[in-house]
């Protein structure tokens, strides 16, 4: 489904005052395309016809009821969202309907806000679902450059630009933030390049102290140092007809940077202990991500040195800049990590989906890669979870640096100190960060799930709604507890 198109809602119900209402509030709040039919069956022959984005169905009706529909729904298109509502509900009749896959269980009466909020997310939720059925077929049918994945106009921009310069012999600065593929980006220009025949040469120049950094690049001669027992052609030399690549060339210390700087002006190379210098065809690609413009300033990097790497420069768009291609890249990730891990015929919930579409991904494509990756290794079944995706904070990163991290595990203390009155903080700051934190966390968040229960009489339903959750993500936290809802009847 297309996103900006208007999202068609069928709303079946015998009663037509119903009926008409909740087409009048969905058609001026939500801006929905409604139709409207007065029994299962009646419905069932217009979605065959016109399949709708979400369902909203009355359970009681005379003929097929709600329950035998939402059977019958799954059956002719699986990713119609349908919510159930009714005026005679009980605990019995909700958990049957979770199970058939319903997607929400209202009872009525219900206010409209709580029903145009629901909707919102069904049709989000259909969305998601089609949409990553055609992403798994594109998958099949795409053209990779290069190992990239994706169809923005962001990432489009950028391949253009790697396409264009890659069969010269310019020199290029790769930028951008870390997990965005500027390593991808070097071995594409390499690729297509006339020195493709020949191997890259990478060196990760943050991973070399600063002596053994230098010996490495322009090599050196026996006897030009203690320990130098033997002739060492440097990787400028390797590199002959080829590219070379310097990650993170922001980290080089200003003494090897000057030496760089002749390479890179003179195309010569001199070993350490030897006056006579080598001519050397190497095609230097650089990557950073950090602000050289800063470092300059701060005397940290030679400015004729950036001048000479910055002839072309490559900046690697943000996973936030290309968040329409994330959907395909998690797709991407889940073929390959399915593999991998001998897990076939996996998918993303669409709550899942919903999730990776939300987060910031301040690790970009490479955090995806990573959240991907433990979805597939943790979850139970076939359907990977919202809760598969990250840890029991609902993060990926770890946050044991973190401040908001701390401030939340503060809270938490704070929380079930109210409740019990016991365990100071003090005891708490005996404990390691983590396990402080953990620990804290897991008995704020059964002691919030208790005292929800309790309040509701053991309603999930009503417990969730208090709550502000929906009722799915509310059974997943009870689950996670080891918690029972007829235990608080």
């Amino acid at each position: 489904m297309n996103a900006t198109q208007q999202p068609k809602v069928l709303v079946v119900d015998d009663e037509r005052d119903m009926l008409n209402l909740l087409a009048k509030v969905l058609v001026k709040k939500c801006g929905c395309s409604v139709a409207v039919a007065t029994s299962a069956e009646e419905a069932l022959e217009m979605v065959q016809v016109d399949p709708p984005d979400a369902v909203l169905t009355d359970i009681k009706m005379p003929g097929m009821d709600g329950l035998t529909f939402l059977q019958r729904m799954g059956a002719i298109d699986p990713a119609v969202t349908t919510i159930l509502m009714t005026g005679y509900g009980t605990i019995e009749m909700a958990v049957r309907a979770l199970k058939d896959g319903a997607y929400d269980f209202i009872e009525k009466p219900f206010d409209n806000e709580r029903i145009i909020r629901t909707i919102g997310r069904a049709v989000e939720r259909t969305r998601l679902l089609r949409e990553n059925v055609q992403l798994q077929n594109r998958l099949c049918d795409q053209d990779q450059f290069h190992g990239f994945i994706g169809r923005s106009r962001r990432l489009a921009q950028t391949v253009e630009l790697l396409r264009r310069i890659a069969p010269s012999n310019v020199t290029v600065l790769i930028r951008g933030e870390s997990g965005t593929g500027k390593e991808l980006a070097a071995k594409a220009l390499h690729a297509m390049s006339p020195r493709a025949a020949r191997p890259m040469i990478t060196v990760n120049c943050p991973a070399l102290p600063e002596h053994i950094l230098e010996s490495e690049l322009f090599g050196y001669r026996k006897g030009a140092f203690t320990g130098a027992d033997r002739d060492k052609t440097g990787l400028f030399v390797e590199a002959e007809g080829s590219t070379i690549l310097l990650d993170e060339v922001a980290d080089i210390p200003v003494s090897v940077q000057t030496k760089l700087l002749r390479v890179l002006q003179e195309k010569e190379v001199q070993p350490l202990g030897q006056n006579k210098t080598f001519s050397v065809d190497v095609r230097v690609i650089a990557s950073t991500n950090q602000d050289l413009e800063a470092r300059i300033r701060r005397g940290e990097f030679r400015e004729d040195l950036f001048y000479r790497l910055n002839v072309m420069t490559v900046v690697m768009p943000s996973l936030s800049s290309m968040a329409g291609d994330i959907p395909l890249l998690a797709q991407h990730f889940l073929d390959r990590y399915s593999r991998e891990h001998g897990r076939d015929n996996l998918e993303f919930s669409a709550e899942a989906l919903q999730s990776l579409m939300r987060r910031p991904w301040q690790g970009n494509v490479r955090e995806l890669q990573n959240a991907v990756n433990r979805g597939v290794l943790l979850c139970r079944g076939a359907v990977i979870e919202e809760d598969d995706l990250w840890d029991d904070q609902g993060a990926f990163a770890d946050p044991e640096d973190d401040v908001a991290g701390l401030a939340l595990a503060v809270k938490a203390v704070e929380a079930v100190k109210a409740m019990e009155g016991k365990e100071p903080l003090e005891v708490y700051g005996q404990l390691p960060y983590r396990e402080a934190k953990n620990i804290v966390l897991h008995r704020f968040n059964a002691a919030y799930l208790a005292a929800a229960l309790k309040a509701a009489g053991g309603n999930v339903t009503a417990a969730a709604r208090t709550c502000g959750m929906e009722r799915q993500a509310f059974q997943r936290l009870l689950r996670r507890y080891n918690m029972e809802s007829r235990s608080f009847r």
